[in-house]
């Protein structure tokens, strides 16, 4: 069974605008508010210039995304390019790593939001006070997605909305700082530990499949979806080099993990401090609303193919969403939030997607061999053939070689748990 019947209960209320911020919350989380004084501390004037390095090195991953997904318009994103190409259990493997490891970072960034809070409000670092906290965000995204897609899309653009005229705002102010000698690259630094810059810099690109598994949602997904990750990943780029710029060249003092809120104040005083706050509760708010839509999504994907229980890809008869997929994320994510255990997963969350992203890339000739004609035709083309989806796998090979053997022991761990529950669920559909 594929999700073709039914995401025709679904609504495709995701437009171009929407998707594009799908794209941007999915990539501009939190990191961004502590990676740039990291990258000073060991890259300093350079420092911009490794977002455009490594931009063009992530663009072939993007790129290779935006034209397999062009061959599909049916929810679920990764689990249905990688069942189309290897099967059902390499497609659910797929869609289990995305899944667990998005999840794992709606955990860990729904803490992270309260730990910025906590700048301003004590009472975010208390344990009780904050669980409460974490049920109201973790419930109310919850509710919102139930009630309609729309609702959700209304959402997470209004928090676009927040999070970027801030940023926005900072690039601006900074600008005024900034000579011509400061926009020329200077000599190489000397990295002292270049496998850490490079998972930094590497990870902060990454998230831009959370706009993939709503395609049965989005208007025209086979157009919508590739325009929205090639255009927003490169405003993307230019978002993160400028910031950078901005930083190095105001060079405010390092605010511990959250060296914008320095450079904020540099800039606007101490009011500054107080917007970039803001900004960063805004920016994580609007990442983990696009992980609520991409998880639920997923989990009901797999239903549909098979891979877990139809209970998951049950669609509410009233609002046409996936209403039992929605209610476990959030029981889920909630539990990995309070108790503190989804750092056990967040650490292999990372090189779990840089293992799916490369199949999804290995996926994609066997992809355009299984399509018909028209479709091929219809298809986002890459100029010179395989060349660029082969520089993108080189560079998912490439960040996976960084990661530690714990990283690759808990990875164990997620297909081990994938693999019971896959066959679990497998011997019971027989016995039925």
């Amino acid at each position: 069974m594929t999700t073709e019947n039914s995401d025709a209960r679904l609504k495709r209320e995701i437009g171009t605008l929407a998707a594009g911020f799908l794209v941007l919350n999915g990539i501009i989380g939190a990191g961004i508010f502590g990676l740039p004084g990291r990258l000073a501390e060991v890259a300093g004037d350079f420092s911009p210039w490794l977002f455009i390095i490594f931009g063009i090195l992530i663009i072939t991953v993007v790129w290779s995304f935006a034209a397999i997904s062009s061959y599909f318009s049916s929810t679920g994103g990764p689990i249905v390019y990688v069942t189309n190409a290897f099967g059902p259990l390499i497609g659910f493997q797929t869609g289990w790593l995305f899944y667990v490891g998005r999840l794992a970072a709606f955990a860990a960034n729904v803490n992270l939001l309260f730990d910025y809070a906590s700048y301003i409000w004590d009472g975010a670092s208390v344990w009780a006070i904050r669980s409460v906290m974490i049920f109201i965000v973790v419930g109310g995204l919850t509710i919102i997605n139930i009630l309609g897609i729309k609702k959700a899309v209304q959402a997470i653009n209004v928090l676009t909305f927040l999070k970027l005229v801030p940023i926005f705002l900072v690039i601006l102010l900074g600008l005024q700082y900034l000579a011509p000698e400061n926009m020329l690259p200077p000599d190489l630094p000397q990295f002292d530990d270049a496998g850490a810059v490079i998972l930094l810099i590497f990870f902060a690109f990454t998230g831009f499949e959370s706009v993939l598994a709503s395609a049965g949602e989005t208007k025209n997904p086979q157009k919508t979806i590739p325009r929205a990750l090639i255009s927003v990943f490169i405003i993307v780029t230019i978002i993160y080099f400028l910031l950078q710029l901005v930083y190095v060249t105001v060079a405010p003092p390092i605010d511990g993990d959250a060296p914008l809120i320095g450079l904020g104040r540099s800039l606007i005083g101490p009011v500054g401090g107080t917007i970039i706050i803001f900004t960063a509760i805004f920016s994580i708010l609007g990442n983990v609303a696009g992980i609520t839509i991409f998880g639920s999504r997923s989990s009901f994907a797999m239903a549909h193919y098979g891979a877990l229980p139809m209970w998951f890809g049950k669609v509410h008869e009233k609002y046409s969403t996936p209403s039992n997929s929605l209610i476990f994320q959030a029981v889920f994510v909630y539990i990995l939030a309070v108790s503190g255990t989804f750092v056990y997963l967040a650490i292999a969350g990372t090189l779990a997607r840089m293992i799916a992203y490369s199949i999804c890339i290995l996926a994609l000739p066997k992809v355009m061999k299984n399509a018909d004609q028209e479709t091929r035709e219809n298809a986002t083309k890459i100029p010179g053939g395989f060349i660029i989806p082969f520089i993108g796998l080189l560079v998912c090979i490439f960040a996976m070689t960084q990661s530690e053997l714990l990283n690759w022991q808990y990875l164990l761990g997620f297909v081990a748990v994938g693999s019971v529950l896959y066959f679990i669920n497998i011997n019971l559909k027989k016995k039925q």
